[in-house]
């Protein structure tokens, strides 16, 4: 079942159109009650709404599982149509053409390369495994087996280093978990049957990811707010506690001032006030999207897409590439990596180990300390010639010398105006989430040289503090375009603020 993360796109504005108009629809057709506890039956019905919603989204994600096993172990069953294998059978085939758009590019053009310096480097892992044969010579019959396991090895190298298993409704509970991502996604506006398990199984990887920062965040909050009209001690409290979870200085600024002005006008209770709260949040992090960036964020169709990838050596840069190529398979895009961080000690063979783990091609250039422009030169070409929509390029990550750094940035940008003029083009900065305020000296650097268009922020599983989202958004004026809450291959995807400020002070 694929499902394609790029495009998962939520319109808040559109959810409370639906909600009001089917509201304003059940009133009409309701008789009038002014009774006084209408209020009273406004909080159960939204509750038991909320809790069929959770109820209906498991019972889809169980009947899509057993309609998919049910295929697979009778392929006979397309001789006996029935009324219950209809329903099935749309969602499989519309989920299914983003794939069949891509996969025959992507299967057909790679035999049609010309070998370039760079790709030279992609025959030679089959080489040393085809010259052990040669060795035992008085032996003929080894040669045909040497032959047979040749392709073994290839097959099953990805099978140690392959991404775990995809999470099924046999991993999934009915529990407080599913029920605050069944809300949160419920809130966005999704139908329970569209839910897929990958987005149950991320929201709760990532409400436990922020779970050590909401704990001493929100409940902290909460009880400060609830105590009235905010004083100065109040106020201190508050900024205590935010720079406490690396929100930063001016983040905080902003926050506490925007508090303060609401209770001003009105008296709000804690549950209220953290409402507030989350939505000041929200409006920090979107706030570059409405001012100059896309928020459409995902890899066009109507031409090659490069994404430069940078970043200090040590803050998953290179692991951030691979989850991206998964992402991108997974979503129905034919994708290639450039290992063009030739001057880190096993750069290459790390970027290799993941285009591995995500059945994705990797183009790098045998030699050491080559030139980084030469292998984005050569992994265009290949690009161009395999009909690629995604080229993600690794590039050094050295910030001790600084002047170097530039000019290898810049040699590379040149190069790819040059070679790729129509390309559409992406700078995104991987950033450490347990680095904090160190991390945004490293970005203000890298912002000088890149040209940053992005922030990819990684290692939020429970050791970071969340609120240096805030801090980044803030202090450099980019917006987030992924978040890693975990190792895993599948522990990487796009950024969602909403999704993260519930996660962040859900109480």
């Amino acid at each position: 079942m694929v499902f394609n993360w790029f495009r998962r796109q939520f319109n808040k504005e559109e959810a409370e159109e639906q909600e009001t108009t089917s509201v304003v629809e059940a009133e009409q057709d309701a008789p009038s009650d002014d009774s006084d506890d209408s209020d009273d039956a406004d909080e159960t019905s939204e509750a038991e709404d909320s809790l069929s919603w959770a109820e209906t989204a498991f019972q889809k994600i169980q009947e899509r599982q057993q309609a998919t096993t049910s295929e697979t172990a009778a392929p006979d069953v397309e001789e006996s149509p029935s009324t219950d294998e209809v329903t099935p059978a749309p969602d499989v085939e519309a989920e299914s053409l983003s794939i069949d758009a891509v996969t025959p590019e992507a299967e057909s053009a790679p035999p049609e390369v010309t070998p370039t310096t760079a790709e030279v480097e992609e025959i030679e892992p089959s080489e040393p495994e085809a010259a052990p044969p040669p060795e035992p010579t008085p032996v003929e019959t080894p040669a045909p087996v040497a032959k047979a396991e040749t392709p073994v090895p290839v097959a099953a190298t990805p099978s140690p280093t392959s991404p775990p298993a995809k999470p099924t409704p046999s991993d999934l509970t009915f529990d407080e978990g599913f029920l605050w991502s069944a809300e949160v996604l419920a809130a966005q506006g999704r139908r329970p049957e569209d839910v897929s398990v990958e987005e149950i199984s991320w929201l709760q990887k990532l409400r436990q990811g922020l779970g050590k920062t909401r704990r001493g965040l929100a409940n902290q909050l909460k009880s400060v707010v609830g105590q009235g009209p905010l004083n100065a001690d109040a106020v201190m409290e508050i900024e205590s506690l935010l720079l406490q979870a690396d929100v930063g200085i001016s983040a905080t600024d902003k926050l506490i001032e925007a508090l303060q002005v609401k209770v001003r006008e009105e008296t709000l209770p804690p549950d209220a006030a953290i409402a507030y709260l989350k939505e000041i949040m929200q409006k920090i992090l979107d706030a570059p999207i409405q001012k100059n960036y896309n928020p459409n964020f995902a890899p066009k169709r109507e031409g090659m897409n490069i994404w430069l990838m940078t970043g200090v050596n040590g803050a998953g840069k290179t692991t951030t590439i691979g989850k991206l190529a998964h992402i991108s398979q997974e979503s129905g895009y034919a994708c290639l990596i450039a290992a063009a961080d030739t001057f880190r000690a096993a750069a290459v063979e790390q970027v290799r180990v993941w285009g591995q783990r995500s059945n994705v091609d990797v183009i790098a250039n045998p030699g050491q300390n080559t030139d980084p422009a030469a292998v984005v030169f050569d992994a265009i070409t290949a690009a161009q010639k395999r009909n690629i929509d995604l080229l993600l390029v690794d590039t050094a990550g050295r910030l001790q010398n600084k002047k170097n750094l530039m000019d290898e940035l810049n040699k590379v940008r040149r190069i790819v105006s040059k070679k790729a003029p129509d390309a559409h083009i992406e700078s995104l900065l991987v950033l450490d989430a347990t680095l904090g305020q160190n991390g945004l000296r490293q970005a203000q650097v890298f912002s000088e040289a890149a040209e940053l268009t992005g922030v990819v922020l990684t290692k939020l599983d429970g050791s970071a503090k969340g609120g240096v989202a805030l801090a980044v958004v803030q202090e450099l004026g980019l917006p987030i375009r992924f978040i890693g809450a975990g190792e895993g291959i599948t522990d990487l995807r796009p950024f969602s603020s909403y999704e993260f400020v519930e996660a962040l002070l859900s109480t």
